[in-house]
This record gives C-alpha cells, sequence and structure tokens, in this order.
C-alpha cells in the first residue's frame, strides 16, 4: 500500500489494529520459544532469505545467488517456498519440469527453471523441508519464512528495499512490517537492495543481462529504441527505472500487483512497440504480445558478505 510510504495521517485509525497485531504476533513468538508450539528441526541447515516488509524486496535474485554460491563451495542446496499464487492439488510439492506457476507460484517456478536444484513448496514448511532433506540436499534455502517459526532455522539473512526502507516504520495494518525493527538485530545479515547502505548492512546490485524472447521472431530491442514496460513484482518502478538506465526509452508502462498475471486485455494498447517484462512475469506470461521480452537479472553481493557466509557455515559443520 503506497500509503505506508508517504505521510498518511489517516493510517493512525489502524493504530489499535496494529496493537492487536503486536500481542498477537508477539505471544505467537513466545509459545514457539517456550516450546509450546511445535518446531521442525532439518537434519541439514536450513538458511532463511526473509524481509520484515509485506511486498517484495529482491528475495528471488538472492535465493538464485545462494543457490550457485552454495554449489560453487561444494554444497547441493535446494529451496523450499509456501509457493504464492499456487494451488497444487497436494502439498508438499516437489516441482518438476512441466510445474506451473499456477500450482506452485511464480518465484519457485522461476527458481527451478533457473537453477535447477530441488524446489519444494507447501504451506507447512517443515513438511517442505522434510521432503527436500529426503532427496538428499545436504543445506536448504527457505525463501521468505523470516516470520515462520515453526520452522528451526541456522542462518537469517533479510533483504531490505534499499530506498523504500521501512515506510512509516509501523505494524500492520497501520504500516508495511511484519515484525518490529528490533528484529534486524537478531539476524546474521542485512542485505540492501538498491539503496544507500547503512551502517551493518551489505550492498547487493541487481545486473540486468541480456533480453531474452518470451514469444515472436522480432529483433532484439536496443538501447534507444521505443518500448512499452511490464511489471508485476513488488515494486514495479525499480524494473522501469532499470530500463531507462539501460537507454530504452518508455512510451507506457503497466505496473501490476506483485504476484498477479496481465490480462489479455491489458495488452491491446502495448502491441505499438516491443514489449520488456520481468523474468517474473516471463514465468506466467499469457502469450498475446508476439513481440515480448524479458530482462533476467543477477545478484552481485560484496566479498565481505561471502567470508560472513563462509564462517557462519564452517561452524555449524563443527557443530558450534
Amino acid at each position: 500500500m503506497q500509503a505506508w510510504y508517504k505521510t498518511a495521517t489517516w493510517l493512525w485509525l489502524l493504530a489499535p489494529v496494529s496493537v492487536l497485531f503486536a500481542l498477537v504476533s508477539g505471544l505467537r513468538r513466545w509459545l514457539f520459544r517456550r516450546g509450546s508450539k511445535a518446531v521442525y528441526r532439518a537434519p541439514v541447515p536450513v538458511v532463511v532469505v526473509g524481509n520484515l516488509t509485506v511486498g517484495g524486496n529482491g528475495k528471488t535474485p538472492l535465493v538464485v545467488w545462494l543457490v550457485e554460491w552454495l554449489r560453487r563451495q561444494g554444497y547441493t542446496p535446494g529451496v523450499i517456498s509456501r509457493g504464492y499464487g499456487g494451488k497444487a492439488e497436494q502439498y508438499p510439492l516437489l516441482l518438476e519440469a512441466n510445474t506451473g506457476p499456477g500450482q506452485a507460484g511464480d518465484e519457485p517456478v522461476l527458481i527451478h527453471r533457473r537453477t535447477g536444484c530441488p524446489v519444494v513448496v507447501g504451506p507447512k514448511r517443515g513438511e517442505a523441508a522434510a521432503l527436500l532433506a529426503s532427496l538428499g540436499v545436504d543445506i536448504i534455502i527457505s525463501d521468505d519464512g523470516l516470520q515462520h517459526y515453526a520452522l528451526a532455522r541456522d542462518i537469517e539473512l533479510v533483504v531490505v528495499d534499499g530506498k523504500r526502507r521501512f515506510g512509516n516504520g509501523h505494524l500492520l495494518p497501520m504500516g508495511p512490517l511484519r515484525e518490529g525493527l528490533w528484529r534486524l538485530d537478531r539476524v546474521d545479515a542485512i542485505i540492501n537492495n538498491g539503496g544507500p547502505v547503512y551502517a551493518g548492512e551489505y550492498q547487493m546490485t541487481l545486473e540486468p543481462g541480456a533480453l531474452q524472447a518470451v514469444g515472436g521472431t522480432q529483433a532484439t530491442p536496443e538501447p534507444g529504441d521505443r518500448i512499452h514496460a511490464l511489471a508485476g513484482i513488488g515494486h514495479p518502478p525499480r524494473f522501469f527505472t532499470t530500463l531507462e538506465q539501460l537507454g530504452f526509452i518508455l512510451e507506457q508502462r503497466l505496473a501490476l500487483a506483485d504476484h498477479k498475471a496481465v490480462t489479455p486485455e491489458q495488452l491491446t494498447g502495448l502491441q505499438s512497440a516491443p514489449l520488456l517484462i520481468t523474468e517474473k512475469d516471463a514465468v506466467k506470461w499469457p502469450g498475446g504480445h508476439d513481440n515480448t521480452w524479458f530482462v533476467p537479472v543477477d545478484a552481485r553481493l560484496p566479498a565481505e558478505f561471502e567470508q560472513l557466509l563462509l564462517t557462519r557455515l564452517k561452524e555449524l559443520d563443527h557443530g558450534d
């Protein structure tokens, strides 16, 4: 909700609900800590990639980076996810080559297609982690799930939108926070996606790759061309800015809600020029525009962050 990132005094009307949210979530954390609610401990290390705010912050590129980085360190990683937006007949669901976003959600399908690693989705992350561990992986990455305390974790990474940060700093529904800012003091690393870096944070940049055709055989759009742009991600303006920085001239911009698929009707006014979309939109693309291209992105992180991960993983290997 855009009001969370602006000065909207009417949000104070929601303060009582936010207080209730804080009480309920605090009680829930306490019950997990004292053992009144069951916690599943996987037989292999679990790395949670989460955030404090609702909406997309850039977790998926970090998950892809982690899969590839862990492989270079000799690990066999797998990924679990809630599978938001998908409806499978049975959970947990192990993704296969033909599993679509309608079953598993767009982000798990993207991760599976990009990395080829085992991906399991399900509302109960403990069950998803148990299935994944049985397949021979030796480390599990949880895509989101920072607040899913029913799953024990060994490393917690929080991704922060470097430009929007934490909005007005209030809990839901008065603000965008799922938990208070105190939670940042208890995680292993804070990853800043695309903004000024604060003390204790690690900078993540997203590097666009070569355009990939979604459909059609037209010539690849080049910087300086006039194009249309579409994004159904957590913060569409970030994608539009990236295209402008690449040199494209944006004639029309269509911003959709995160995870929302475009409808054919929305494409009727976008036929006059090439259409550039995000990789997440390409995963669930319905067709309807024969000159569509997606822009893959790769995360880049500093050597200091890699060293932090190596140190933490070494501690886990030694049982400390």
